[in-house]
């Protein structure tokens, strides 16, 4: 009997049925398979085998399938039900999701079988680093570093660091993966010349031990009572639960346990941020505890690491952590069990440039139940839909209201910047209460940031007669640029020698409105001179006694 395939294509079109040829049935082609097809005269693409069936489509001539491209399907049931789900709801086609979900070298295209070739799965190796032979006697070990630790502090400290590491983090043949040690390249290559240390390049994999424990951040008080809540929440049938916690309260810290937890019983684990800037920096925190399980997953890696990533995680057994932005929710996690959305709120989650336009938190909650694994939805603001979501008892919700370990809350001071103008306590662009706070930051020997959200001098140049020059690309105002004498539009980056005179009423009435960076600066540093010049007033007027102390001179002139 002949058999069909439905074949989506990364296009915005419905899938096109093709013929499977005979010899290709049974087992050699499944759902979810990733196939070279021919569309149109030339064009071959990449299209995934969403459905097989014996219905002959109503067309003259069916052209067939060709080969299949990787040794087991890319995608699985729930992953493409979760295409399915994003289709519907954000009202596209399932190619349109196809081309933003995978990574470009995964489907590539072409115009003839030649220039046609598919990214074949090599598995990524790194360093790994273990004592050499001769040195792995710990009592031998510490004599040799006794021995050498004044002509050599520097190695003492990498040796020891290897002496001391978890042994929860070594991959199976008792190596440290070298991305984990703290040390230049130099240093660990005359460490191994030296014979002390081997370093083998070796494929990353996830050791899977059901015994294994991990070495997590101990818990405050607060944050034990969330986790058990969270437990109590996903044990309840809730499969969202909604964290609210200040900033600095530490939340990364009840993820971590509950990662721990899920990475343990072998399962995947997905942990999703706003912005890729903060991926490093959590990324260097959570491989502190979890090493080689670590995965970074975002738009910013090259289009190679991101195939390999991908081929790699649709051959792993489980117990992989995830960290990434919101193109990690396509992923191929087939063990996916937590699913931890930070800052929830975030507008970064949602997709606004290219379709499908979806929000990531959302699409977050609805992988995590295809799964049958549960959302930690955290923030310090939570949006108003999961607060909503959240009062209704849909969602489970928790509180940390007090802020992790001896940190102190920043103190914030509230300036009526009208107020000060009315009283004649405003100095340019600064009123009194600001002033007196920069001072005394400098007086403590501390330093000191002032935020404007403009760049230049100034956003717009105004004459008298109301005209204001405009970007003729853009129409926005152009922003004067003091030190290179030039007004430039922020937009497309126009620019032109600054007008000395107006070109509607020629005069020369032109006037810099607003204030930038740079105005900032100019004011700053003309207050500066002016405090200078005070100061040394001050001081020779005590030195010629007319008066008598500093506490005087600072009733007579309160801004020092």
């Amino acid at each position: 009997m002949p058999l069909f395939a439905d074949i989506v294509l990364p296009l915005a079109q419905p899938a096109y049925s093709f013929s499977v040829p005979e010899g290709a049935e049974g087992d050699a082609v499944r759902v979810g398979d990733a196939v070279a097809v021919q569309f149109g005269p030339r064009n071959i693409y990449t299209g995934i085998v969403w459905r097989l069936h014996d219905e002959r489509p109503n067309a003259k001539r069916i052209k067939s399938i060709g080969r299949r491209l990787y040794d087991r399907p890319l995608l699985d049931e729930k992953q493409m039900r979760l295409w399915e789900w994003m289709a519907e709801y954000y009202m596209c086609t399932l190619g349109e999701v196809m081309r933003m979900a995978l990574p470009s070298l995964i489907k590539p295209q072409g115009t003839s079988a030649e220039e046609f070739s598919a990214e074949e799965f090599r598995p990524r190796t790194e360093a790994y680093v273990a004592l050499a032979e001769a040195w792995r006697d710990e009592e031998k070990l510490k004599e040799e570093l006794d021995r050498i630790r004044r002509r050599a502090p520097r190695r003492v400290e990498i040796l020891e660091q290897i002496l001391s590491f978890d042994k929860q983090k070594l991959n199976a043949e008792g190596e440290i993966p070298r991305r984990l040690l703290v040390c230049d390249s130099s240093q660990l290559s005359a460490l191994r010349k030296s014979g002390y240390v081997v370093v083998n390049q070796r494929e990353r994999a996830v050791e899977q031990n059901e015994n294994i424990s991990f070495i997590t951040p101990s818990l405050t008080p607060a944050q034990q009572r969330v986790v058990e809540e969270i437990r109590a929440s996903q044990s309840s049938g809730k499969a969202v639960h909604l964290l609210r916690g200040i900033t600095g309260s530490g939340k990364t810290e009840i993820y971590m346990t509950l990662i721990a937890e899920v990475l343990a019983r072998g399962g995947d684990v997905l942990l999703l941020v706003p912005e890729i800037a903060l991926t490093a920096q959590l990324i260097e925190r959570m491989e502190r505890v979890f090493g080689s399980r670590v995965t970074a997953y975002h738009s910013k890696l090259t289009n190679l690491r991101r195939t390999e990533t991908y081929l790699r995680l649709m051959h792993s057994g489980g117990g992989e952590l995830v960290v990434g932005a919101r193109s990690a929710l396509f992923l191929p996690l087939r063990h996916l069990q937590l699913v931890v959305v930070d800052e929830e709120h975030d507008s970064s989650y949602k997709q606004s440039d290219t379709t499908p336009r979806y929000q990531g938190r959302d699409t977050a909650i609805v992988l995590a139940s295809l799964y049958g694994g549960h959302t930690v939805l955290g923030s310090a603001t939570p949006s108003l839909e999961s607060y909503a979501n959240a009062q209704w008892e849909k969602y489970g919700y928790s509180e940390l209201l007090e802020r992790y370990g001896a940190a102190t809350p920043p103190r914030i001071i509230i300036s009526d910047t009208m107020r000060s103008v009315k009283r004649g306590e405003r100095r340019t662009h600064f009123n009194q209460v600001l002033l007196n706070s920069i001072g005394e930051a400098l007086e403590r020997g501390e330093q000191t940031m002032l935020f404007q959200n403009r760049r230049g001098f100034s956003p717009f140049v105004q004459c008298s007669c109301g005209w204001t020059l405009r970007c003729p690309h853009c129409n926005v105002t152009l922003s004067r640029h003091l030190k290179s004498s030039t007004l430039r539009c922020h937009y497309c980056g126009y620019s032109v020698k600054e007008l000395q005179y107006c070109p509607d009423c020629k005069t020369s009435q032109l006037e810099a409105k607003g204030f930038g960076t740079e105005k900032v600066e100019e004011e700053i540093a003309a207050l500066d001179a002016s405090y200078a010049h005070l100061c040394k007033m001050r001081d020779e007027l005590v030195t010629l006694g007319i008066v008598p102390a500093i506490e005087e001179w600072s009733k007579i002139n309160p801004n020092l």
